[in-house]
């Protein structure tokens, strides 16, 4: 843990030994509104993969009813070409939303966040086709995603820090695996939709009004949602750093350039670690039912279908990673999961090639097995990187600027290297290149699994546990520097 003693004008923390804290500083976990804030953490998640999961598996579709005229290949990369733009603005959604977490509370943003994705994404169901409004209909598409981008800007670092903040140091790899286990529920309501109304409605009604109906189920979606994170209160974590800036007269905001200067290093670990996982998620989850029926020929119906029995195996594979990676560490899960990657990707791809259904599926499911070592990981891995007061917006802005770079391209960038080399095998590549800085990335991350998040002392399950901690009982924290206010007294989060 790096000591930020000499800027806590800025960042408000710095540290001292376990065996000066009295057991009021240690946080006592209220076991019911952990389950809401989980609970409403992933539904922001599950209605951001909705839209996803039905951006996704409706690529073909939305290419005649947006771009005709072109190729089928033309029509899924211009519609992707769009998908993808919506991404050059999540980094702008991080820098707004994200400073205005660290200062005005994460139950605020994220309900914010929730309302403005569900509009979004509702309204790409009321756009008229190009045949009624011509170029009009992939305009208002366009804004359409621009302002899904813009709002998930403030979406996963908020819904990440807020799970994290609220988790007990034991089991924060399992409730951080919850967050992406409403990711696979959001994608697999999205992708079942439309595989549902694939199957029962046929081309011309598809075509026609089909496709609207799982973007206008967003509205109500959203509404639940939003509902759900006005009933939470704020994180421990962040009251406690509320309470400290404002009895020294509230510090001054954290700017960018200070950010960069003191966290340059965290933000360029979490770039790294956001890449591979992100590659590997929107390489399966997005960009494969295209790949299966537009590059390989397999019918579209029975591609969505193994796609979606893949998520189904993953859901709870998910939380099972979340307490492993609880156990065994974030280290081993995460450069296992790259390694894994690195020598299974064309062999994987092989066997998606062939054809033959149930190797098809075994294809998918080993490049599902990697990615859920990723998402169940990765929740309580990227918000212990940084310290509470610039938690939100350090993780905000590393998360979207990868994303938007690496993750949200992967799509559009691999569809047009598959035209353009005719190798099949250019997804294999493209994961392996992400698992190499994958694993090189994680060579200097350090171990977070079983300790305090930086800025926070430790949060535990009952008194029992904390006393066990206070007698050096607890594994993993014996002799852990823990940080305080600034004025030198203990950080206190909680009654013990």
């Amino acid at each position: 843990m790096q000591d930020y003693a000499g800027h806590d004008a800025h960042f408000g923390w710095f540290k001292r030994r376990r065996k000066h804290l009295r057991p009021d500083d240690l946080t006592i976990v209220d076991e019911p509104m952990l389950r809401r804030a989980v609970g409403a953490a992933a539904l922001g998640n599950a209605m951001e993969w909705f839209d996803f999961g039905v951006y996704g598996y409706l690529a073909v579709t939305l290419g005649h009813v947006f771009f005709p005229g072109n190729s089928p290949t033309a029509q899924v990369i211009a519609t992707f070409a769009t998908f993808t733009v919506a991404f050059l603005v999540r980094p702008l959604g991080g820098l707004v939303f994200g400073p205005l977490g660290d200062r005005f509370g994460r139950q605020r943003v994220l309900a914010a966040t929730m309302i403005m994705m569900a509009l979004g994404t509702f309204a790409i169901g009321l756009i008229p086709s190009y045949d009624r409004i011509g170029l009009w209909a992939p305009a208002l598409l366009l804004l359409a995603r621009l302002l899904q981008g813009f709002s998930t800007g403030g979406e996963y670092g908020g819904a990440a820090t807020f799970i994290a903040e609220y988790s007990t140091d034991a089991r924060r790899g399992q409730m951080g695996s919850w967050l992406e286990f409403g990711t696979l529920g959001g994608y697999i309501a999205g992708a079942g939709v439309v595989t549902a109304l694939t199957t029962l409605l046929d081309d011309a009604t598809m075509l026609a009004w089909g496709w609207r109906v799982p973007f206008l189920i967003a509205g109500p979606l959203g509404l639940l949602g939003l509902y759900m994170r006005m009933k939470l209160e704020e994180t421990p974590a962040f009251k406690a750093h509320a309470d400290a800036m404002e009895a020294q007269g509230d510090a001054p905001r954290v700017g960018l350039k200070a950010l960069l200067a003191v966290h340059g290093g965290q933000l360029l670990k979490c770039i790294g670690l956001v890449l591979v996982f992100n590659v590997t998620d929107y390489m399966l989850l997005t960009y494969m039912p295209s790949y299966l029926t537009v590059t390989l020929g397999y019918g579209q119906t029975k591609g969505l279908l193994l796609i979606l029995l893949v998520m189904l195996v993953m859901m709870p594979l998910n939380v099972l990673g979340g307490h492993f990676s609880d156990r065994i560490g974030r280290r081993p899960m995460i450069i296992g999961a790259c390694m894994a990657m690195f020598v299974l990707a064309v062999p994987s791809l092989w066997l998606v090639g062939t054809g033959n259904d149930l190797l098809i599926f075994c294809g998918l499911m080993l490049l599902g097995v990697a990615l859920v070592c990723f998402t169940s990981t990765m929740p309580s891995t990227l918000p212990a990187l940084f310290y509470t007061p610039v938690r939100y917006s350090a993780l905000s802005i590393a998360f979207n600027v990868s994303v938007s770079l690496f993750g949200g391209t992967t799509p559009l960038v691999t569809a047009w290297l598959v035209e353009r080399s005719g190798d099949p095998l250019v997804p294999a590549y493209y994961l392996m290149g992400a698992a190499v800085i994958g694993v090189v990335t994680m060579l200097f991350v350090t171990e977070t699994a079983g300790l305090p998040l930086r800025g926070s002392p430790p949060a535990v399950a009952d008194h029992a546990e904390a006393r066990e901690f206070l007698r050096g009982d607890a594994p993993l924290t014996v002799d852990a520097e823990l940080p305080v206010a600034p004025d030198g007294q203990p950080a206190t989060l909680g009654a013990g």
